[in-house]
């Protein structure tokens, strides 16, 4: 396993935000602010959280992480190429033709676990895994991130009720609580309130914090084993777009794409330098720079 040297996470997510911002330009790629809201919890889970090896992808001892709401696959792509699995370079390849990094995440990539997107597939797949470890005696964790209208799918309370019955301590889900879906409101789709209690009542061991504190992430990470008798379930207050104000809880950025001007502007916000940064897109018309480029170390 590869240790981390310690940095400032909260640069490093907005570094990752900008690469994703720069992604969907380039790609002309949506789910976009899928991939913000979420991205400091990838970010934490990356850098400080999970045991990985890049040089050994599949270490039989790594913890697992599944990305069950595949849409967000930018925030995973950064996530692999910080760590090592993938170059920097490739993410100029999201979305075309023939790449790995495909719209959604496959395991044909060193470091994804399991192909995801259709929703609710995550979170059985990481009760597997999890279980797996205690059939092998291995130390490993399964982690898994949904998104609140995957709550939606019964497969989710069915692999909540299965964790449960099985003490999956090594097991910890978290649920990336933007308040939205592709359709409107999370709340108005489904009565998914009160959620904590929901997944009190079936056994899970839930906190529920702000998913852009990255203390609060760590936290409620910190115990996560074999050794305790439930599962963990983390409700993660987010906000879709986080980061860009004029993207920030405004569902039309689940499917639009920026523009150049956007793309400069966002990285203005996220203070990001994307003057410094080389071009790599190949419709950039000379007034802007496009945070493919931006590199992501803090």
């Amino acid at each position: 396993m590869t240790a981390l040297p310690p940095i400032d996470t909260l640069r490093l997510a907005a570094r990752f935000r900008a690469r994703v911002i720069g992604m969907s330009h380039a790609a002309k790629a949506a789910h976009l602010a899928s991939a913000l809201s979420c991205m400091d919890i990838v970010t934490l889970l990356y850098h400080g959280v999970l045991r990985l090896d890049p040089t050994r992808p599949r270490w039989e001892d790594r913890d697992r992480f599944i990305l069950s709401k595949g849409h967000a696959a930018t925030a995973l792509y950064v996530a692999l190429a910080y760590r090592g699995f993938i170059t920097e370079d490739s993410l100029s390849t999201y979305g075309q033709a023939g790449s790995l990094l495909e719209e959604h995440p496959s395991p044909r990539l060193p470091g994804v676990e399991a192909a995801t997107g259709s929703l609710g597939h995550g979170l059985p797949q990481g009760c597997g895994m999890a279980l797996a470890a205690r059939i092998q005696k291995r130390n490993y964790r399964s982690f898994v991130l949904m998104s609140d209208g995957e709550c939606n799918e019964g497969s989710v309370w069915e692999a909540c009720l299965f964790a449960a019955a099985q003490r999956l301590g090594n097991l910890c889900v978290f649920v990336d609580f933007n308040k939205w879906q592709a359709t409107g409101r999370s709340r108005e789709v489904l009565a998914l309130d009160p959620l904590v209690d929901k997944f009190s009542s079936f056994g899970w061991d839930v906190r529920e914090i702000d998913g852009h504190d990255h203390a609060q992430i760590l936290r409620a990470t910190a115990d996560v084993s074999l050794q305790q008798p439930k599962p963990r379930m983390v409700v993660a207050h987010t906000v879709k777009g986080r980061g860009v104000s004029f993207m920030e809880d405004d569902n039309n950025w689940h499917y639009r794409i920026p523009t150049a001007d956007e793309v400069t502007r966002a990285l203005l916000e996220l203070g990001v330098d994307g003057d410094a940064c080389a071009e790599d897109d190949p419709g950039h018309n000379g007034n802007a720079r496009v945070a493919p480029s931006v590199g992501l170390t803090a």
